[in-house]
């Protein structure tokens, strides 16, 4: 009688190295191909996780020109250590969004994808690479300007987010693009005050701001320098910083209309379609 494979045998026959992982996820993202699974051993920690993203950025033949922030739901930190995560945004990905234009968004068939309004901050100056410890006033001062944006939060893997955050800064964070809206005004002032609204297929699916994030959008800013600072990736002028989801994480599909709302400003107008591959 054959026994059934236990689940350490199973892992056995996975990779663990970040490379063959790496290769798996970038290989899948550039043929706009989905990955049913996990494409080898679940990463049990952050460290294990942003050496299989390290190994990607290596891979991806492109440049890095922006980070997501996302946050890491609470009952998660206390294994994990950390309360944010981030992920690297090429510069393919980064689309121009006036107000009056809809962005297609490319969602991987049978992968994942998701609209996020967001705040999207721009560092101003080449941060003190051996800086490692940030306030939010210190944050606030290498920021030059805030825009309106809309992350497309995606990957090939569809359980991307039902595996946990360290599975999800493994693959660039779940990021699948960002489109930058127009800039926000004396954003310094005015920030914690912008309702945003999120509207999908005409119905609205979710309602925030800045404050809707831990510790707010800046928040992200600050954590972001520091991480990026120990990860010997210190932020560079020019840098753009996706803070996080202000009205929830919609998933979309092929088809779907999206509007992001920010009231005062502007409306994002997005229309999600089938990725093609790169």
């Amino acid at each position: 009688m054959t026994s059934t494979p236990s689940l350490a045998s199973q892992d056995d026959a996975l990779s663990a190295d970040p490379a063959a992982i790496a290769q798996q996820f970038v290989a899948a993202r550039l043929a706009a191909r989905n990955t049913p699974d996990y494409p080898g051993v679940i990463p049990q920690s952050m460290a294990e996780s942003y050496a299989i993203q390290d190994a990607a950025i290596g891979l991806f033949p492109d440049e890095v020109v922006g980070w997501k922030v996302g946050g890491v739901p609470p009952e998660q930190q206390p294994k994990l250590g950390i309360h944010r995560l981030a992920g690297a945004i090429f510069a393919r990905n980064v689309w121009p969004a006036p107000g009056d234009t809809v962005v297609p968004l490319p969602e991987i068939e049978g992968g994942f994808a998701a609209v996020e309004a967001e705040f999207i901050a721009r560092i101003g100056a080449d941060a003190d690479p051996a800086k490692t410890d940030w306030t939010i006033e210190d944050a606030m001062g290498v920021v030059d300007k805030v825009f309106i944006g809309v992350e497309l939060a995606g990957s090939p893997l569809s359980t991307i987010n039902d595996l946990g955050s360290a599975v999800v800064a493994s693959d660039f964070g779940n990021n699948g693009g960002l489109m930058i809206g127009p800039e926000v005004e004396n954003w310094r002032e005015r920030l914690d005050r912008i309702e945003v609204e999120t509207v999908i297929n005409g119905a609205s699916v979710g309602t925030g701001g800045s404050q809707s994030l831990a510790g707010g959008a800046i928040e992200s800013v600050r954590f972001l320098l520091e991480h990026c600072a120990r990860w010997g990736r210190p932020l560079t002028a020019g840098t753009l910083v996706s803070t996080g989801a202000v009205t929830g994480v919609h998933r979309v599909h092929a088809g779907d209309e999206a509007v992001c709302i920010f009231k005062g400003i502007a409306e994002l107008h997005c229309s999600v379609v089938r990725a093609e591959a790169q």
